[in-house]
C-alpha cells in the first residue's frame, strides 16, 4: 500500500457498518478517491472534524488494492461556514457538489476541483446572487465538457454586433439574427462573462443584470439539459 497526501473536497458520504463511513473525495491530482473512514461516526473520532462538507481538507490515506483506500488522517484547511447559515445557499451547495460528481469520471482534470472551490467561495459571500452563482457554475461545467456556445459569430460567420438582436440555435450552438429576437447585445455580454474566467463577484456588477438574468438563465439551463447530466 502507498501512503498519499492530498487536498480534497467531499463529494459524497455513505454510512458503513456501525461507525464507519465511505467517502468519495475530489482531489486536484488523483481525481476522485474513495476512502474508508473507520470509526468516523463515533463521538470522539479524530477524523470527523477534518472532513466537513463545504470545505477543503488535507488528507493522508493508504491506497488499497481495490477501489477503496483507508483514510489515516484529515486536517481541515478551509471551511466555508457561512454557506450553512442560509438554507438556499446550503441547497445550492449540495447541487454544485452533485453536478460535479455526476459530470466527472474517476480521473477528472484539476479544473473541476478549482471550480468547486470557487463555487464554495462565492456561496460563502452572502451578497452574491445565488441564481448568478448557479448559472456561472453551470456555464463552466458546460465549458469544461467542451461545449461552449459560439459567442463571437452568428450562423453566417459574421461577428455579433450591438446593432442586431438574435435568437439562439441550440443544434448549431450559435446565434442567428432575427427580428423580433430574444437576445440583445447585453444578454450576449453576460453570457460571455459567464463562460469566461470572470468570477460571480465581477459579473454581479453588470448594469441591469437582474433584468437580463431571466433570458440568460433559460438559455444556460437549456444548454445544460442538452450537454450535462443534470
Amino acid at each position: 500500500m502507498n501512503q498519499l497526501q492530498t487536498p480534497a473536497i467531499i463529494l459524497s458520504r455513505t454510512d458503513f457498518g456501525e461507525a464507519d463511513r465511505i467517502l468519495t473525495m475530489l482531489t486536484p491530482e488523483q481525481g476522485k478517491v474513495r476512502l474508508m473512514a473507520r470509526g468516523v461516526r463515533r463521538v470522539k473520532s479524530k477524523l470527523a472534524g477534518g472532513i466537513e462538507l463545504f470545505s477543503i481538507s488535507q488528507l493522508t490515506y493508504l491506497s488499497g488494492k481495490g477501489d477503496i483506500g483507508t483514510l489515516i488522517s484529515a486536517r481541515l484547511e478551509k471551511h466555508y461556514g457561512r454557506i450553512v447559515q442560509d438554507i438556499d445557499r446550503t441547497m445550492l451547495g449540495y447541487d454544485l457538489i452533485r453536478l460535479i460528481n455526476k459530470n466527472t469520471e474517476d480521473s477528472p482534470e484539476s479544473d473541476y476541483f478549482d471550480l468547486l472551490l470557487l463555487g464554495f467561495a462565492a456561496l460563502d459571500e452572502p451578497g452574491i446572487n445565488t441564481e448568478l452563482i448557479r448559472l456561472w457554475f453551470t456555464a463552466h461545467l458546460i465549458r469544461l465538457g467542451g461545449h461552449t456556445p459560439n459567442l463571437s459569430t452568428d450562423m453566417a460567420g459574421d461577428r455579433l454586433t450591438t446593432e442586431h438582436s438574435y435568437n439562439f440555435d441550440i443544434d448549431a450552438m450559435t446565434f442567428t439574427p432575427f427580428n423580433p429576437a430574444r437576445f440583445s447585445a447585453d444578454h450576449i455580454k453576460v453570457l460571455r462573462l459567464l463562460f469566461s474566467g470572470a468570477q460571480p463577484q465581477v459579473i454581479q456588477q453588470v448594469r441591469g443584470l437582474d433584468e437580463l438574468l431571466p433570458e440568460v438563465s433559460l438559455l444556460v439551463k437549456t444548454l445544460a439539459q442538452n450537454q450535462l447530466r443534470v
